[in-house]
């Protein structure tokens, strides 16, 4: 008995249902895959892990960039002017060398107009001991490079006498690499300024 064929057409559209459905799949596949590898990766972002002294692994969770922008440049601007006017006969070279880690040549350049000045050698010559009593630090974030302005108070300590200043200095900052353990907050200090210097209290003993 002769077999009779299907029509054309109907097998045509059969296959175009199946290429279609196939189509479908493989979108919507990929669809899922695709939002599970940005919701992994999100909650990579969210979450951090830290090895403790004694090796266990301890999480931690990240803060917004913003804030932890805000947070480094802070302390970063802190550590740099804690490193800088902190000073005494006995750690200038090496406190000045971290501070050269963390600006460019504008900080190179004031470090040598002070050692032309002997600002160094007075410190060696009569004993000094300059002692940084508090840094507070103004900070634009808005736009790179992000512009400071940091009040840093410190006492001179004569050895007969005490004198105490008030340094108002400005700068900008700028996103670099991370350098461990030379730069850890990854910002360079750049057009480092020393704008005004004044005494706020008279010599005691």
């Amino acid at each position: 008995m002769k077999t009779s064929y299907k029509n054309i057409y109907t097998i045509l559209n059969i296959n175009r249902l199946i290429v279609v459905s196939v189509v479908l799949c493989a979108l919507g596949s990929s669809a899922f895959s695709g939002w599970i590898v940005y919701d992994i990766h999100k909650k990579a972002l969210n979450n951090a892990f830290a090895i403790n002294t004694d090796g266990s692994v301890i999480p931690l969770k990240w803060v917004t960039q913003k804030e932890n922008f805000q947070v480094e440049a802070l302390a970063h601007l802190e550590l740099f002017h804690t490193y800088f006017y902190n000073i005494d006969a006995s750690n200038y070279e090496k406190n000045l060398e971290k501070a050269l880690w963390l600006g460019n040549s504008s900080v190179d350049n004031l470090y040598r107009q002070k050692k032309a000045d002997g600002v160094y050698n007075r410190l060696l010559q009569y004993s000094l001991v300059q002692k940084v009593l508090s840094i507070e630090s103004q900070l634009d974030t808005r736009t790179e490079p992000y512009q400071f302005k940091t009040t840093t108070v410190f006492e001179i300590n004569r050895g007969t006498v005490v004198d105490t200043y008030e340094l108002v200095s400005t700068g900008n900052l700028l996103v670099v690499d991370r350098n461990y353990p030379n730069n850890t907050h990854g910002l360079l200090i750049t057009n480092y300024f020393e704008n005004t210097l004044k005494k706020v209290q008279d010599g005691h003993q």
